[in-house]
């Protein structure tokens, strides 16, 4: 069997580097021709135009991967299928279930290589493009690029005292928040705080406010003013990687254009539910749908290998190209499925959980009724 296993596998490794290559060469030069006009602007060199292109390569893995995958399949499975070696190996008393083993193998270190590097690679390679993209624009010194207007995040955690930060702008690389307004009550019923400040920076693992810093405590009946220079509060459980992750889900939830993908990453998600644990129903809905989808995304590659055994493995001589015919077919299905199950599920008509996962139960259940008829 071992024999076997081998050569399914040099067969189907074969075919699926030859159209995850091919695949990511058509993509980068369709979006480098669409893009074209962007990178003029930006003044970029020979040298830099292949940097970007080589870390916008992250942005296609979730699509270019399971898209190769089944294309591989499709293609190693219907040639096999079409010199009735299939049959010849159901014959020799080998099942449909363990002549596939491998290819359930490879899907499923796809599907965890796909989602290890959607967490490690992806965001970082999106930050570097955008860098290569403003290299030669001039910067003012009051256009700091690294600088987030007018925000404002409540920590509703446990311990969090519901404190709510506003802020005229914050410094994501100098971690500098400028004229800070934070207002908390304690949960034991104590009195209200406002601290205020020309401007908040982190260090020490504290936030240390400067300039004109006041604080108010409000008792019923009673205001007690606090006036210094300056004042560190260790006290303050957020951190600068808790804002930014607060900033990253809300740029991606207050987009104009909200795709209806999980493009957000894990890490921010778990750190945003870890402040507010109790969002409102709308957040809620979108929110847990990027979380499902951040683990659904990346089990396409399993679910890919599901598909296509039923579609070719057949015995029959067709021709080859019937596989690619099938593989463009179900590309547009799951992706038409996985449109409708998130906008469902991010506006409250499905389940979370459902929305995101339903194309994957879709095609894998589909696929085992249809893998029961193989013959």
């Amino acid at each position: 069997m071992r024999l076997l296993d081998r050569y399914l596998l040099r067969e189907l490794l074969f075919w699926l580097a030859v159209f995850f290559v091919g695949f990511l060469l058509i993509w980068v030069t369709f979006d480098l021709s669409l893009e074209l006009h962007k990178l003029q602007e930006a003044h970029l060199r020979g040298k830099e135009v292949v940097e970007y292109c080589i870390y916008s390569i992250p942005e296609f893995m979730p699509m270019a991967l399971p898209v190769s995958l089944l294309l591989a399949m499709l293609y190693a499975l219907t040639n096999h299928a079409r010199h009735n070696e299939i049959t010849a190996m159901r014959a020799a008393g080998i099942s449909l279930v363990r002549l596939c083993a491998p290819y359930f193998a490879v899907g499923l270190l796809a599907s965890v290589a796909l989602f290890a590097f959607n967490e490690r690679y992806s965001a970082r390679a999106a930050d570097a493009a955008d860098a290569i993209l403003i290299r030669h624009v001039e910067q003012s010194p009051s256009a700091e690029r690294n600088e987030i207007k007018k925000n404002i995040f409540v920590n509703t955690s446990p311990g969090g005292q519901n404190r709510t930060w506003t802020q005229v702008g914050y410094n994501t690389k100098t971690r500098e928040i400028i004229q800070p307004d934070v207002i908390w009550t304690p949960t034991n019923g104590g009195p209200r705080f406002e601290l205020s400040a020309d401007i908040a920076v982190w260090g020490n693992h504290a936030w240390h406010f400067y300039g004109k810093v006041i604080e108010n405590i409000i008792d019923p009946g009673t205001i007690r003013l606090l006036v210094t220079n300056a004042l560190a509060m260790p006290q303050f459980t957020e951190t600068p990687e808790q804002i930014q992750s607060e900033i990253n889900v809300m740029k991606y939830y207050n987009h104009i254009n909200k795709t209806h993908t999980a493009d957000v990453p894990l890490k921010d998600i778990l750190n945003y539910l870890r402040w507010h644990p109790h969002p409102d129903r709308k957040m809620r809905n979108w929110i847990y749908t990027k979380l499902h989808g951040r683990f659904a995304g990346p089990f396409a590659c399993l679910v890919v290998v599901f598909v296509a055994i039923p579609f070719a493995a057949g015995s029959g001589r067709r021709n080859v190209f019937v596989g690619v015919a099938a593989s463009i077919f179900i590309f547009f299905a799951y992706f038409v499925l996985q449109q409708v199950g998130f906008s469902f599920a991010e506006t409250g008509w499905l389940p979370p959980w459902f929305g995101a996962w339903f194309p994957n139960l879709f095609f894998v259940v589909g696929s085992l009724v249809m893998m029961s008829r193989v013959r």
